[in-house]
C-alpha cells in the first residue's frame, strides 16, 4: 500500500511534458503560448563551423532576435550511408540555448536552391543508384531526379533520423520550433525534367508542365515530411524561390512552392503545413499577398539581404495586416545596419503581447499595417467607428532627409476610443470631427504599458495628428474624442 501511494505521489508530482510547438488557429504555439518569430536566417555555410559562428550569437541577441534559422545538411548528418553523425545538430541546439535563442531548422537534403549540392558524397558519386534528372536536350544533369526512389528513400530515412534525435535532445525543451523541408525546390533550366520515368508520367498528366513538376516535387517533399513527423511532430514548411515578372518556368525554379501552384502543393503534400515565400524582389507586397489563402499560415523565412532598409516596413505589413507568424532577413550574421532592424525588433518585442491580445479578441482584424510605397500615397482604413488616414511623407522632416518607402507602422485598436500606433515615419489623422484626448509615448514592460512623455502639444501639431517620427521606432498610446 505504501509503495502504491509513493508511486501515485510521484506521478502526481511529475509535470506532463509540454506539448511540442504547433500551429493552432493561425498561430505558432510554443509552450502553451502564441509565439511571434523575430527571425534571422544564417548564410548557407555559417552553421557548418561552431567556432566561426560563436562570436555572432551575442550580436544576434543585441538585434533582439528570438529565433535563428539555420541549415542542417544531409552530408553532415550521414557522411557514410547508414552511419549518422548528429554533432552539427547537437552543438547548434546547445549554443542556441546558451544564448536564449530558438531555432528553425532548414533541412538541406536532396535539393538546395534546385541543385543537389548538400547530399553526401556517397550519393553524389553513385549516379546509377541515385538517378540524375535529364534535361530537355536529353543530357543528364547534376541534379537528382524527383523520380528516383532510392534518393527519396534515403533522404526520408536521414530526415527521420534527424527528427528522432531532435526529439531525444529537445523534445522537452522546444529550442527548435519548426523545420523547413528541402530548400527552394524547383526545376531548372526548363519547366520539367525529362527521361524515361518523367516522360512516361507526363504522358498521363492532364495539365501544364509546371503543374506536373509541382505535383511530383510536392509528393517527394510529403514523403520526407511524413517520415520526419512519425518521429517528432513539429510544424514543417517549404520555401519558394520567386520568379521575376515576365519570366517563364525554368527561367525561375519551375514547380516550386509558389502562390500560383498552391493547389498542386496542398493536394499532393498534406504533411507540409505551410508554403512560405522567399522574397528578394521589390514587389514584396504582391508576393506576400499571394500566399494569404485559407489553410495557409503566412511565414516569411527569407526576405532580402540582412540590412535591407525596407525590411522593417515589410515585416510590419505581413505581421500587422496578414497575421504572419514571423519574418526573417537572410544572412543575418552579416548585418551592418543594426539600428534599423534591431530598433524595429526591440519595438516588436514590446508590442507582441498587445498584438496577440487583440488577435484573441478580434481575430487580428483591428490590426492594420501601413507600408510606405514608392508613390507615397496615403492609405485609409476604418476602425472603431473612425476613418483613419496614414501619410508616409513626414511633414516636419525635409524631403531630401527621408525615404518614405522605408516608413511603416502598425495601428492597433484596443477597443472604445483607445489605440496603439507603432512604427516609424507615419502620420495618422482621424475623421470625422475627432480630437486627441491623449497621446503618450511609452513602451511595455512585462506586458504592461509604461507611459513616457505626453504629446498633446507641438508633437501632435496642436491636436491635428499622431506622428511617428522617421529614423526611429516607437510606440504611442492614443485616446480619441468626438466634438
Amino acid at each position: 500500500m505504501l509503495r502504491w501511494l509513493t508511486t501515485l505521489a510521484l506521478f502526481l508530482a511529475t509535470p506532463a511534458l509540454a506539448q511540442a510547438p504547433h500551429l493552432e488557429g493561425g498561430r505558432l504555439i510554443v509552450d502553451g503560448k502564441p509565439f511571434l518569430i523575430r527571425g534571422g536566417e544564417l548564410g548557407n555555410s555559417s552553421a557548418t563551423d561552431r567556432a566561426w559562428l560563436k562570436p555572432h550569437w551575442q550580436r544576434l541577441k543585441t538585434l533582439h532576435l528570438n529565433t535563428v534559422l539555420a541549415p542542417v545538411t544531409w552530408e553532415a548528418i550521414e557522411p557514410e550511408e547508414g552511419k549518422f553523425d548528429f554533432s552539427s545538430l547537437d552543438w547548434l541546439v546547445e549554443d542556441a540555448r546558451a544564448n536564449d535563442m530558438r531555432l528553425v531548422l532548414l533541412w538541406f537534403g536532396t535539393w538546395k536552391n534546385s541543385m543537389s549540392t548538400y547530399v553526401p558524397a556517397w550519393v553524389k558519386r553513385d549516379g546509377k543508384r541515385f538517378m540524375r534528372s535529364t534535361g530537355k536536350d536529353g543530357q543528364p544533369q547534376d541534379i537528382l531526379s524527383a523520380f528516383g526512389k532510392a534518393t527519396l528513400d534515403s533522404d526520408a530515412r536521414a530526415f527521420a533520423a534527424v527528427m528522432k534525435h531532435l526529439k531525444a535532445i529537445d523534445g522537452d525543451r522546444h529550442t527548435v520550433l519548426m523545420v523547413q523541408v528541402e530548400n527552394e525546390i524547383g526545376f531548372l533550366p526548363s519547366a520539367r525534367e525529362h527521361g524515361p520515368l518523367a516522360d512516361a508520367a507526363f504522358a498521363k498528366w492532364r495539365g501544364s508542365e509546371e503543374g506536373f513538376t509541382a505535383h511530383h516535387y510536392a509528393r517527394f517533399a510529403n514523403v520526407v515530411a511524413e517520415a520526419g513527423k512519425r518521429e517528432y511532430r513539429l510544424p514543417m514548411y517549404v520555401n519558394g524561390a520567386q520568379g521575376r515578372p515576365g519570366k517563364l518556368p525554368g527561367e525561375y525554379p519551375s514547380g516550386g512552392p509558389l502562390a500560383h501552384l498552391m493547389r498542386e502543393w496542398k493536394d499532393a503534400a498534406p504533411a507540409i503545413d505551410m508554403l512560405s515565400p522567399d522574397i528578394y524582389f521589390p514587389n514584396f507586397a504582391g508576393i506576400a499577398d499571394g500566399y494569404v489563402v485559407p489553410g495557409n499560415v503566412l511565414f516569411v523565412p527569407e526576405a532580402n539581404q540582412a540590412g535591407d532598409l525596407r525590411a522593417p516596413a515589410n515585416a510590419m505589413r505581413v505581421i500587422g495586416k496578414h497575421k504572419a507568424i514571423g519574418f526573417s532577413p537572410f544572412a543575418i550574421e552579416q548585418i551592418g545596419d543594426k539600428d534599423r532592424l534591431g530598433g524595429f525588433y526591440a519595438m516588436l518585442e514590446q508590442l507582441t503581447p498587445a498584438l496577440f491580445a487583440a488577435k484573441a479578441q478580434d481575430g487580428f482584424s483591428p490590426v492594420v499595417s501601413f507600408e510606405g510605397v514608392v508613390d507615397s500615397s496615403p492609405q485609409v482604413a476604418s476602425m472603431g467607428g473612425y476613418r483613419i488616414t496614414a501619410n508616409f511623407v513626414d511633414p516636419w522632416t525635409p524631403k531630401d532627409k527621408q525615404e518614405p518607402g522605408e516608413h511603416g507602422a502598425i495601428l492597433l485598436w484596443l477597443g472604445g476610443e483607445d489605440y496603439l500606433v507603432a512604427g516609424s515615419g507615419v502620420t495618422f489623422t482621424f475623421e470625422p470631427r475627432v480630437g486627441l484626448d491623449l497621446v503618450e509615448e511609452g513602451g511595455f514592460e512585462d506586458g504592461k504599458w509604461v507611459a513616457g512623455r505626453r504629446l498633446n502639444g507641438d508633437e501632435t501639431h496642436q491636436g491635428r495628428h499622431v506622428r511617428l517620427p522617421p529614423g526611429q521606432y516607437g510606440i504611442q498610446k492614443v485616446r480619441l474624442y468626438r466634438y
